[in-house]
């Protein structure tokens, strides 16, 4: 699963890299606080009412198979991104927390990480891959249409009614 020449995605299944993966959490939330601060209280309720700190201490019964997955980005030898796989009820699951870091954008790490999430999700018996984003996003909502996610209006959920939140999905077939 190589994205170029220095680069690479992979599965996380040591110690080493789930620790490295928790380090690229926290600083994904510091990263959209930062640039979202008058969105602070959707960003702090997420927080709060995914339980990441909970979902992150039991990582391994969360993102590792046989329920989820989680890949990182290797670039030049240190992790710069990752994505998670969280599996939900109904054959669903929920792409987490797509992150690569400033210093390794546009190396197209970003769209490795979401199609090979999609290609493991396919391979884990998944019917489909949905997500959350903020919607001044842009960079990562454009990524998501191009790689076949649509938005959709769920019924209830997370900020279901929350106009700043973009829900999307993917079908897998």
């Amino acid at each position: 699963m190589a994205a170029a020449n220095s680069t690479s995605i992979r599965k996380v299944r040591s110690e080493a890299d789930i620790a490295a993966v928790k380090a690229l959490v926290w600083e994904f939330f510091d990263v959209i606080r930062d640039r979202y601060p008058d969105m602070l209280d959707t960003i702090d309720r997420y927080i709060a009412e995914q339980d990441v700190e909970g979902q992150l201490a039991n990582f391994a019964r969360v993102f590792l198979p046989p329920a989820g997955e989680c890949l990182v980005a290797d670039h030049d030898g240190e992790q710069v991104g990752m994505i998670m796989l969280k599996p939900l009820p109904d054959k669903a699951c929920e792409m987490n927390r797509m992150y690569v870091r400033d210093t390794a954008r546009g190396l197209g790490l970003g769209r490795a990480l979401c199609e090979s999430l999609i290609a493991e999700a396919r391979n884990l018996g998944f019917r489909e891959v949905l997500l959350d984003a903020l919607y001044r996003h842009v960079e990562a909502l454009a990524l998501y249409e191009s790689v076949g996610f649509e938005t959709y209006r769920p019924q209830v959920g997370f900020d279901a009614d929350d106009e700043r939140v973009i829900h999307m999905r993917l079908t897998l077939h």
